[in-house]
């Protein structure tokens, strides 16, 4: 007997190796169903019995193809955030990246369902390793014991995302840097009252 299982793995990778040949070759706009299908040697009836339309093929495709959302831990707080954040930065400003994502942003605002998916598959685990890491610091004594940490992931996060999508400044090194810093000097300040008794709050 044909083992089905094993052939429908492969039809599932054919699928998401043709998605990002195509999408490298003629970009989100233009990529369809037909042709993925076409790419990979299957019918489209396969891929719309797996997945919406071709932005939840990408997605699978960009998760598979993910590097693991890890953040390093050499004691150096800040220079481990600079290295992530530098990295997020250069995916933003990459052109054909820049492209895609905004391809596939626009699509989350008319499909909520894609939307969640992209939130919590592609967002959230790399929201999750910041926050680790800041977690790992505060038990370390490098941040206060009452910063919110989830804050503080949005802070770094927030205004990336924000000059991307509105094109209010360059993506470079030197604004992911200053960004860290600035971000770890609101973490780092004790908020009024939480200082312990006897003692002033830092200024």
């Amino acid at each position: 007997m044909p083992d089905l299982a094993r052939r429908n793995e492969q039809s599932r990778r054919a699928i998401l190796t043709a998605a990002l040949d195509l999408l490298s070759e003629t970009g989100y706009a233009r990529l369809t169903i037909e042709a993925i299908a076409g790419r990979a040697g299957v019918g489209k009836q396969t891929i719309y019995r797996w997945w919406r339309g071709k932005g939840a093929v990408i997605l699978d495709a960009l998760v598979e193809n993910a590097v693991p959302a890890e953040l390093p831990d050499t004691g150096d707080l800040e220079a481990d955030l600079r290295a992530v954040v530098r990295g997020t930065v250069a995916e933003f400003a990459d052109p054909r990246l820049s492209a895609t994502t905004r391809a596939l942003t626009a699509e989350t605002l008319a499909d909520e369902a894609l939307g969640d998916q992209v939130r919590d598959r592609l967002l959230r685990p790399q929201l999750a390793a910041v926050r680790d890491r800041l977690d790992g610091a505060r038990r370390a004594g490098q941040v206060p014991g009452d910063a919110d940490l989830d804050q503080a992931v949005e802070l770094i996060f927030g205004p990336i995302f924000h000059r991307w999508l509105l094109r209010t400044g360059p993506l470079t090194n030197d604004y992911a840097d200053g960004l860290v810093a600035h971000v770890l000097a609101a973490v780092r300040l004790r908020r009024p009252g939480s200082e312990p008794a006897g003692q002033s709050p830092v200024s």
